[in-house]
């Protein structure tokens, strides 16, 4: 049976949050091409809620699968989106489905990562329209460089080159 987590094991490596949007895929992109250039390895995050998660193949009208189902289709699903990606296969390639609020979850694997790349979608108020709300988190709390990957960036090494942010100050 599989198991829910509530955090990505991660020892190092680049990490880079996962949501399944246009936007994700593309910092994943960037991340791996990254990761692979530099010889780290590569954990992708994928955090989630039963509101979140795809539809397990146990669902059925009137029954409610158990959480462990859920977990397994967000598996499946990510690890399609890491698929669908066409890394370079020599790449070790870490996914994670962890169960909770994205900005906490992505926040403690980077307590040990050596990067943490997010995208930007710019959902939200004004403060956000150049960062959604889980990567302005990550930018003003992460305790490793952070990188921002904007739309439009995948596989391009001439155009305008990501946001990178140091660590937040301790304090």
């Amino acid at each position: 049976m599989a198991d829910v987590h509530e955090k990505g094991g991660v020892d190092g490596g680049v990490v880079v949050g996962h949501d399944g949007s246009a936007c994700a895929q593309e910092a994943l992109v960037w991340a791996a091409d990254l990761a692979a250039r530099a010889g780290l390895p590569l954990h992708v995050i994928r955090c989630w809620h039963m509101t979140t998660a795809p539809r397990p193949r146990t669902w059925e009208p009137g029954y409610v699968p158990p959480l462990a189902d859920f977990a397994q289709a967000v598996r499946e699903e990510l690890d399609a989106c890491v698929a669908r990606a066409g890394l370079d296969p020599r790449l070790a390639v870490r996914t994670h489905a962890v169960h909770g609020p994205a900005p906490a979850a992505l926040l403690a694997a980077a307590r040990r990562a050596d990067l943490l790349v997010v995208g930007a979608r710019g959902h939200g108020g004004l403060a956000r329209r150049l960062l959604g709300s889980v990567s302005d988190s990550c930018v003003h709390a992460a305790p490793c460089p952070v990188t921002v990957v904007r739309s439009g960036t995948r596989r391009s090494r001439t155009g305008p080159a990501p946001a990178v942010a140091d660590p937040a100050p301790p304090g």
